[in-house]
């Protein structure tokens, strides 16, 4: 397979043919426009900028000039990042790309760009949607530091269920190493084949479990974390309440702080039991209220996602008033099906009714496979101006109603401004007993030569409307570059201020990841 430079995934993996042809033909039925479609440019056409530093000659060998390589450690994977792939609009780009193939050389890479005041960029897989990879800055040069190297599954312990990763390795390629001792991390973010374990901790990922085991960080046993002024390793302890957590520290800190490079995790063995169900809705608030009660319910469901109508009927072609929510337990101890029988009880207290046999194949079928490709689909749908794109949040239960509202507003009054009329869309991707994650799309016709400029006003209206209904600014997409204006709002001052201490306590030279969660000092050499 072949990695896209410029967009999601792989090459061979895009959409063409029946399938691009079949999602235009929907796009049109729900917006106006005249998607003509437009080519990715050659890496090597772009005339990129030489490298403005050259690399010891004991580092060498870890370094990376090439144009294609360098094009594709620009950029994470968001809308605004394929659009400008697309159009050649390179302005920032990493001057090398290491790879070390230890922490020895990522030690070395650490010390020589902190004696030379070069910024470091910590790279897992690449799929940050929020500007958290782009060196996005004019005063210094800029090395992408990508893990890809750092691969294995080092030592499992099987007593205590855990096992010592190396934070570069790949979803795939963790999975398969853990395979034959039974056990599973069982972390499936949406980037899980395109992202690597440090990425995921660095930047608080939400995956597989829409309750109970939402974020990474629940999965943690212990970091090891290098940064410039040394060497940071927790203990490993199933609890402890010795002080503030160190781990805690880094986890989200998004690579300000050091670069992580293995952690002890958390396993589980495989599940051997599951049981699922789609159940259908004819009142939007009556399928809110029920997916409240399984949340609070303590059934902890693995899977309790619910889509809002239109979600629904563009992403399983299931045609509903109210919504659908895709339930579905697990266990590799003992039988679930009570525990769904139970959930769809509470589901049809509040008007739920399953259409099909519980555990059968439907909607969440349907869901599962659209899940997978929306990335892909998305991509398709910017070569051809069209906007699409999401954003997520969390709120407690009392505020969901009033954010969801004023946030479909914002973006339907944003995109009528700026584009036209467009569709919003909602579903939750998690769930608490107190309060849900609900994960917004927007759809509108765009005009090529204005398709950022277009996204970022939406973004913003967004983003406002989230901040000024109690929400939080991001749930599990991380704060990056795009999200710096609203979490600096977010979070309490006297944090603000330790976590800048901390910043300028392990990485004196201020080379780390600069502008992301705090302000970058100047360039010091």
């Amino acid at each position: 397979m072949t990695r896209s430079w410029w967009g999601w995934g792989n090459v061979e993996d895009a959409v063409r043919g029946e399938e691009l042809d079949a999602l235009l033909s929907r796009v049109r039925a729900l917006t106006s426009g005249e998607l003509t479609g437009h080519e990715p440019p050659d890496p090597a056409s772009l005339g990129l900028p030489a490298p403005r530093v050259s690399p010891p000659d004991a580092l060498a060998g870890l370094c990376s000039a090439d144009p294609a390589d360098r094009a594709g450690h620009a950029h994470g994977k968001a809308f605004r990042d394929v659009v400008r792939n697309l159009r050649g609009d390179l302005r920032h780009v990493p001057d090398l790309v290491a790879r070390p193939r230890h922490e020895r050389d990522l030690a070395a890479l650490l010390d020589w760009c902190s004696g030379e005041g070069i910024a470091v960029i910590p790279y897992g897989g690449g799929s940050s949607v929020v500007g958290g990879v782009e060196p996005r800055f004019d005063d210094r040069p800029a090395v992408t530091v990508d893990l890809e190297r750092l691969d294995r599954v080092l030592e499992v312990d099987p007593v205590s269920r855990a096992a010592r990763i190396q934070a570069g390795v790949y979803g795939p390629h963790l999975e398969e190493q853990l395979r034959p001792d039974g056990l599973t991390l069982r972390h499936f973010p949406q980037s899980f084949e395109f992202s690597t374990l440090g990425g995921w901790l660095a930047t608080r990922s939400g995956g597989h479990y829409a309750t109970l085991y939402t974020h990474i960080d629940d999965m943690v046993e212990s970091l090891r974390v290098l940064t410039p002024s040394g060497v940071s390793e927790s203990r490993r302890l199933p609890g402890s309440g010795a002080g503030p957590s160190p781990d805690r520290l880094f986890l989200g800190s998004e690579g300000i702080l050091g670069v992580i490079t293995e952690a002890w995790m958390r396993l589980q063995r495989r599940p051997e039991w599951r049981a699922r169900a789609s159940v259908h809705f004819a009142d939007h608030a009556a399928a809110v209220a029920a997916t409240r009660a399984i949340a609070q319910s303590g059934l902890h469901p693995a899977n309790c996602r619910l889509l809002d109508a239109s979600e629904a009927l563009i992403n399983t072609g299931v045609a509903v008033g109210g919504g659908v929510l895709l339930l579905a337990f697990e266990s590799a101890d003992h039988p679930v099906q009570a525990s769904l029988d139970r959930a769809l009880e509470l589901c049809r207290d509040h008007g739920g009714e399953v259409p099909e046999r519980p555990g059968g194949r439907g909607a969440g079928d349907a869901w599962r496979s659209s899940f997978l490709r929306m990335p892909y689909q998305r991509d398709a749908l910017a070569r051809h101006a069209v906007i699409a794109e999401t954003f997520e949040t969390a709120c407690t239960w009392d505020r969901f109603a009033e954010l969801h509202a004023a946030v479909t507003e914002a973006a339907r009054t944003a995109m009528r401004e700026v584009a036209g009329e467009g569709v919003v869309t909602c579903r939750f991707t998690h769930v608490y007993p107190d309060g849900p994650a609900p994960y917004f799309g927007v759809y509108a016709p765009g005009r090529w030569d204005g398709l950022v400029a277009q996204w970022d006003e939406i973004k913003a209206a967004v983003s406002e409307a989230i901040a000024a209904n109690g929400g939080t600014i991001t749930h599990h997409h991380a704060v990056g570059r795009d999200h710096r204006p609203w979490y600096d709002r977010q979070r309490p001052g006297p944090f603000a201020a330790a976590l800048a201490a901390a910043k300028n306590a392990l990485d004196p030279s201020g080379v780390l990841n600069p502008g992301v969660l705090v302000d970058a000092p100047g360039p010091a050499r």
